[in-house]
C-alpha cells in the first residue's frame, strides 16, 4: 500500500464556513472537519449540512479529509453518518466508541445509505473501555483505517494528570501503537491543548514519533509547522537510508548475507525501514509543505 503523510491532522470546527474556507490554505496532511466537541448541539444539524457543502465544493488538494461524527448513542450520531456515506470524505471518524460492535454498528448505517469503497473509519480512543478492548475495537472491521487518540476525554475519565512528560498515558499509547499494527492501520497522537506552549508542543511531537505515532492532532494552524517537522523523515535519516539500501544491494549482488553500516548490522527490517522513509519523504516533496 502507498503510503500517505500524516503528519499533522487539524481539527476544524464544522460549524464555522470561514474556519472550513482557511482550511483549504493550510500545510496540514489531515483535516478533521469537525461536528462532535467543537459544535454545540443546536447546531449540528447546520454543521453538518455546512461541511457537506465543504466537500462537495472541493478545493482541498491533497489534504486528508475526516469528519469526526458525534457518537452513535447521541441524537445526531446515526444521521451524521447516514448524511455522510456518500458525502465523498476520505473518512469518517467514530466517536466514543467503547466495543467493536459500535464500528460494527457504524459500518452498518454506512453500507445501509450506500457507501461506496470509501469512506473509511477511524476510531477515536477515547474512553477506558476502548482501551481495554483495543484489539477486538481494531480488528473490527475492514472498513476501519486508523486511531486516533482522544488524550484529554481519557485523561478526564481515568483521572490522568496532565504532566509534561505525558507518563499517565504510556501504557494506553503502547496498547493503542499495537493494536494499530497488527492490524494495518494508521494511529495519530491525542492534542497539544496549551497554544502558547512552544517547546512542549515540539516536545510531545518527538515524543509521539518516537513512540510509533504516524502524526499528530492538532486543535490551531499555528501547530502545524512542529508537527510537519517532527514526524518527517530528517535529512541525516534519508542521508542514512540511502547509505543502507546502497549497501545493501551491493551485499546482495555479491552474494553477501550480512551488511555493516558505520559499524551497525544491517539486515531485511532495516532496508524496509529505510525504503519506507525515502518513499515517505518523496510523498511529502508532493503535497509541498
Amino acid at each position: 500500500m502507498s503510503i500517505r503523510p500524516r503528519r499533522s491532522a487539524l481539527y476544524m470546527p464544522g460549524s464555522n464556513p470561514r474556519a472550513l474556507e482557511k482550511a483549504r490554505d493550510l500545510p496540514a496532511d489531515v483535516l478533521i472537519l469537525d461536528l462532535e466537541d467543537a459544535v454545540a448541539p443546536e447546531r449540528k444539524e447546520e454543521a453538518r449540512a455546512q461541511v457537506i457543502a465543504a466537500i462537495a465544493a472541493g478545493g482541498y488538494g491533497e489534504r486528508e479529509l475526516l469528519v469526526r461524527c458525534n457518537a452513535l448513542d447521541t441524537p445526531w450520531g446515526a444521521d451524521d453518518l447516514r448524511a455522510l456515506a456518500r458525502a465523498g470524505a476520505d473518512g469518517l471518524v467514530l466517536s466514543k466508541v467503547n466495543s467493536a460492535a459500535d464500528v460494527q454498528a457504524a459500518a452498518r448505517l454506512l453500507d445501509e445509505a450506500g457507501a461506496p469503497g470509501e469512506p473509511a473509519l477511524w476510531i477515536m480512543a477515547e474512553t477506558a473501555r476502548c482501551i481495554l478492548d483495543i484489539d477486538a475495537v481494531a480488528g473490527a472491521h475492514r472498513r476501519l483505517r486508523g486511531i486516533l487518540m482522544g488524550t484529554s476525554d481519557l485523561a478526564r475519565e481515568c483521572r490522568i494528570r496532565h504532566t509534561p512528560d505525558r507518563a499517565g498515558c504510556l501504557t494506553t499509547w503502547c496498547l493503542c501503537g499495537q493494536a494499530a499494527r497488527a492490524h494495518g492501520l494508521e494511529i495519530l497522537d491525542g492534542v497539544h491543548l496549551d497554544l502558547d506552549d512552544e517547546a512542549g508542543l515540539a516536545r510531545h511531537c518527538e515524543q509521539g514519533r518516537d513512540l510509533g505515532f504516524d502524526g499528530k492532532t492538532l486543535i490551531h494552524p499555528k501547530q502545524l509547522a512542529a508537527a510537519n517537522a517532527a514526524f518527517a523523515p530528517s535529512p541525516e535519516s534519508l542521508a542514512r537510508a540511502r547509505k543502507i539500501i546502497d549497501a545493501w544491494q551491493q551485499a546482495s549482488a555479491a552474494g553477501k548475507a550480512v551488511v555493516v553500516v558505520d559499524g551497525r548490522l544491517v539486515e531485511n527490517l532495516h532496508v524496509q525501514e529505510a525504503e519506507r522513509d525515502l518513499e515517505l519523504a518523496e510523498r511529502i516533496s508532493r503535497v509541498g509543505w
